[in-house]
C-alpha cells in the first residue's frame, strides 16, 4: 500500500498582520493628507494676501495718478459716520489765455486762448477756470462774477481757440481776477474717492455734478468697486486719508494711509501725494 503525501506551497497572512498593515497604511495616509492640507491652506492664504496686496496698491496707484491732475485749490475731504471721502476736480487740458471777459470791463461773452498741441480737447460743456484760490470758488454755482464759464462754443482760427461762454439770467459773464501767468484750466465734471467702514470698501464716484457743499457717498450714487478688506479707522482721528492744504509757499499735500485686513492680518500703507499745479 503506497501513501501519498501532499504539501500545500500556497502562503498566506494571518489576521493580526492584515490588522498591523491596515492600521500602518492609515496613520501613514493621515500623514500624508495632513501634508497636502497644509500645503494646499498655506498657497490659498498666500494666494489671498497677494490678491488683497495687488487690489490696494492699485487702488493706491490709480488715486495717486488722478490726484496729480487735480485743478489748483480744487481738493477738499469730509468725514462722516462711516466714511470719508476726497473729492477734486480733474484737469482735462490747459493752456494760456490770450483776452477774457474781466470783470469792470465790457463783456460779450468771448474769449480767446492758445492752441496747443491738441485743441480738439477743449470740449463744449467744459468749465473754463481762472484764478481759483479756495474749494468755495471752484465748486460754487455759476454767476455773472465768477471764477469760471461754462464754454458753449468752441472754434479754432490759427494759433489761436475763440472760446463762447454760457451766460447766467442772460447777462454775459465776468472773470472777477486775472491770472498772473495768464493760466486757464478746463474741467468736466468732479472725482471722488470714499473709504467706508461700513462695506470696508474703496468706491470711485464720477459725473455726479458740482455741489456746493461736499456730497455724501448717497449723493453721488453708484460707485465703483476699486478695493475692500478696508479696516474700520473711524476712531478718534485715525483716518485713512489727511490733507493738508496748499499756502503761498508750499503745494497741497495728502497723506494717504489706509488699513487692509486679510486672513487676520492687518497692512496699512503711508503714501504722500503733492499737488504741484498752481492757478
Amino acid at each position: 500500500m503506497v501513501s501519498y503525501h501532499c504539501q500545500s506551497d500556497q502562503q498566506g497572512f494571518t489576521l493580526v498582520e492584515l490588522i498591523t498593515v491596515i492600521m500602518i497604511l492609515g496613520i501613514v495616509l493621515i500623514g500624508v493628507s495632513g501634508f497636502i492640507t497644509f500645503g494646499t491652506r498655506i498657497f490659498v492664504d498666500s494666494s489671498s494676501v497677494d490678491q488683497a496686496l495687488s487690489d490696494s496698491r492699485f487702488a493706491l496707484q490709480r488715486m495717486t495718478r488722478e490726484l496729480r491732475t487735480a485743478m489748483p485749490n480744487s481738493l477738499r475731504v469730509t468725514s462722516g459716520v462711516g466714511y470719508q471721502c476726497i473729492e477734486f476736480v480733474p484737469i482735462v487740458t490747459a493752456s494760456s489765455y490770450v483776452i477774457l471777459p474781466f470783470q469792470d470791463k465790457p463783456s460779450n461773452g468771448t474769449g480767446r486762448i492758445l492752441a496747443d498741441d491738441n485743441p480738439t480737447r477743449v470740449k463744449a460743456d467744459h468749465r473754463a477756470y481762472v484764478y481759483p484760490l479756495t474749494p468755495e470758488e471752484v465748486y460754487q454755482a455759476p454767476s455773472i462774477v465768477t471764477k469760471h464759464g461754462i464754454v458753449t462754443g468752441v472754434t479754432q482760427n490759427d494759433s489761436e481757440i475763440n472760446l463762447t461762454f454760457a451766460t447766467v439770467g442772460s447777462q454775459n459773464i465776468q472773470f472777477s481776477e486775472a491770472s498772473a501767468q495768464k493760466r486757464i484750466y478746463f474741467t468736466h465734471t468732479p472725482v471722488s474717492y470714499c473709504f467706508s467702514s461700513v462695506t470696508q470698501t474703496l468706491r470711485r464716484y464720477k459725473e455726479y455734478g458740482f455741489y456746493a457743499l461736499q456730497p455724501d457717498p448717497v449723493q453721488m450714487g453708484d460707485g465703483a468697486l476699486l478695493a475692500g478688506n478696508i479696516v474700520n479707522q473711524q476712531i478718534g482721528n485715525d483716518y485713512p486719508i489727511t490733507l493738508t492744504p496748499s499756502t503761498l509757499v508750499n503745494n497741497a499735500l495728502i497723506h494717504l494711509q489706509p488699513r487692509f485686513t486679510v486672513n487676520g492680518e492687518t497692512i496699512q500703507y503711508q503714501h504722500q501725494v503733492q499737488v504741484i499745479n498752481v492757478p
